[in-house]
């Protein structure tokens, strides 16, 4: 039997060229540390994200600033038709006036019969459907905005500046007006209005039992 040393532990071997410290196992890292590497990936990972949503940003500002260009741009190619066709219209009726005041006056003398008739009346009524439309009437307060006086007057019976006669009728298309009807006009009779004013009053003094006596 072999006697065992007092005092002595055995120890295990430990390989040639190496130090005690080597023979203990490592600590292991702890739990949830990252390694460094990974903490500057998702640095790296987040500033390209913000890269990317800041420049997703600026390219759906440029997508919205340019849709709303091209309806404006839509808006004014549509509204400058419009006016196009508008004013093309007014020129070619513009260019009909003069027959048509042929056809009113036929119509006035009782001229206006036969075939005549029936192609004045289609020519009058294509007109209507592009638009045009007569105004002018006797009777009518006088408009400086439409109307053109040719002729002046006086008149009793009238209270303020009056179309008398309409010489040539106006036309319009919508709010447009090609040609302001061309009249004679009559004021009010100088002087009138003092005279009406003062029978009023008179009037008005009889049908109150007179003026207070003293």
């Amino acid at each position: 039997m072999t006697e065992e040393t007092p005092g002595f532990e055995e120890k295990p071997d430990v390989p040639s060229g190496a130090t005690p410290d080597d023979a203990e196992p490592q600590a292991a890292p702890e739990e949830g540390a990252a390694p460094a590497g990974d903490v500057n990936a998702d640095a790296g990972l987040l500033a390209q994200l913000d890269q990317t949503r800041t420049a997703l940003s600026e390219r759906t500002a440029d997508l919205q600033r340019l849709q709303a260009e091209f309806a404006n741009y839509r808006r004014r190619v549509e509204r400058d038709r419009i006016a196009v066709k508008e004013i093309a219209i007014a020129n070619l009726l513009t260019e009909l006036l003069p027959v048509l005041d042929d056809i009113g006056r036929a119509r006035d003398h009782g001229e206006f019969v036969g075939g005549f008739k029936s192609v004045g009346e289609s020519l009058e009524t294509v007109a209507a459907k592009m638009g045009l439309q007569q105004f002018g009437k006797e009777g009518e307060p006088f408009d400086p905005t439409i109307h053109e006086a040719l002729m002046h007057s006086y008149a009793p019976d009238v209270t303020e500046t009056t179309c008398v006669a309409i010489l040539q009728p106006g036309y319009r298309i919508g709010e447009r007006t090609i040609r302001p009807a061309r009249v004679a006009v009559a004021e009010p009779q100088p002087g009138a209005q003092t005279v009406k004013a003062e029978e009023a009053e008179a009037g008005d003094d009889k049908e109150n039992g007179g003026p207070d006596e003293g």
